[in-house]
């Protein structure tokens, strides 16, 4: 190979190098376009909530502890109002209490710990705990029952029961999707008068066992002039 040509791919394969050290170990730059972060990764700026309860570690909010019970529900929320939007994040759950949850078009009951609203579900129920409730649509201290649950043959070979999955829940006007890694799990279009159409995002911590629940990557996009 002539000398010039041995230079441009010495020069060539050290741009390249260099740009694959540039990303963290696991990290991939995907363009997301028209999405915001929600959480800085490094504070809770932007959320209200119980300080005792969620903290930022590496990276990720953490709600509860793995060496406590948790007295009550409780939940971090967002300081503003979202309607129409897709919501992007990952969440973690360990430990012996199974049950956690991400808040949408929610609102906080006056003088109350808890939260009213939508609810996109991480869990399990039952004994055994053999009822997977990842991606499942709760409605939280309203209706207080399940609007949709997943199909757990399909969910159970794809959820990381100690692991990071990924969310995408999408709101745009009656209708409500929600995807656990990749997958789809809920699909679900309101036809009940008077349910709110706007509220909060919230991180919710279930009461109980000790137990673990962890949020990063939280980002969202407007959907309301698509």
């Amino acid at each position: 190979m002539p000398h010039r040509l041995l230079i441009a791919a010495g020069l060539l394969f050290a741009f390249v190098n260099l740009s694959f050290c540039s990303l963290l170990p696991g990290e991939e730059k995907v363009k997301e376009d028209g999405f915001v972060s929600l959480f800085d990764g490094k504070t809770l700026s932007g959320w209200e909530g119980n300080k005792n309860i969620f903290q930022v570690r590496r990276g990720a909010i953490v709600a509860g502890s793995l060496e406590q019970p948790i007295d009550h529900n409780e939940f971090l929320c967002t300081t503003s109002e979202y309607s129409d939007f897709e919501l992007r994040l990952e969440a973690r759950l360990l430990g012996e209490g199974r049950n956690a949850g991400i808040q949408f078009r929610s609102e906080r009951i006056p003088n109350h710990h808890e939260v009213k609203g939508f609810q996109c579900d991480i869990g399990e129920q039952g004994a055994k705990r053999e009822k997977l409730i990842w991606g499942a649509l709760y409605d939280e201290s309203r209706r207080r029952k399940f609007l949709v649950e997943p199909d757990t043959q399909k969910l159970r070979p794809l959820v990381k029961l100690d692991g990071w999955n990924s969310f995408v829940i999408r709101c745009q006007g009656a209708r409500i999707q929600i995807w656990v890694n990749g997958l789809a799990t809920v699909d679900y279009t309101e036809k009940e008068e008077g349910i709110a159409v706007s509220g909060i995002i919230g991180l919710q911590i279930h009461g109980g066992p000790p137990a673990e629940a962890s949020y990063r990557k939280i980002r969202i996009k407007d959907l309301s002039r698509e």
